[in-house]
């Protein structure tokens, strides 16, 4: 299916059916080795994908700044999550998106795989219309939500000791520094 965000119209499977993501990267062109990220309704949802204990600082102190919002991050993987998503098997991309019918619909039936509405390597669909002649029947199913103008999430690995830009997007790189390096709050 194809569904409209807060940055630009994804295709969407439930990673938990097998086969899924398979079709997804054969529909997009995508390569296997290119992760899908998985969007979340809620942080406590996004919990139960990650492996707890590598959760670190920057990656609570960025999803407390920018979630619901266009940051993805690249995060450890809850041991045992078989979804096929690509990549190394090791690593999720995660984000709550700031759009409130995606996260109803990430509510209702649990996180959810994307990428964006497009052939790999270019621009993303704007609008239900350009989704459709896109792909036609291929895609099943295509929620209209208007245009959606907005640019990419900008993607960040913070699996080791320092956040890493995997990709330049609605956030910027600076911001995402600032808030990685602010000191924790204290707890009272």
């Amino acid at each position: 299916m194809a569904i409209p965000t807060d940055t630009v119209y994804g295709l969407a499977v439930d990673p938990s059916r097998p086969g899924a993501t398979d079709r997804l990267f054969e529909l997009k062109r995508r390569p296997a080795d290119f992760e899908l990220p998985v969007l979340v309704a809620t942080r406590s949802q996004a919990a139960s994908l990650v492996d707890a204990s590598r959760w670190g600082s920057a990656a609570e102190k960025l999803a407390t700044a920018f979630w619901p919002g266009a940051l993805t991050l690249v995060v450890a993987r809850q041991p045992g999550l078989g979804w096929a998503l690509g990549g190394d098997g090791v690593t999720i991309g995660l984000r709550c998106p700031a759009h409130p019918g995606v996260r109803s619909l990430c509510e209702a039936v649990g996180p959810i795989a994307t990428t964006s509405a497009n052939l790999h390597g270019r621009p993303p669909c704007a609008d239900a219309a350009s989704v459709r002649r896109t792909f036609g029947a291929r895609v099943a199913l295509v929620v209209d939500g208007g245009i959606c103008g907005g640019s990419s999430s900008t993607v960040v690995d913070v699996t080791g000791a320092e956040p890493r830009c995997l990709r330049t997007g609605a956030v910027a790189w600076d911001d995402v520094l600032a808030i990685a390096a602010a000191p924790a709050p204290r707890s009272s």
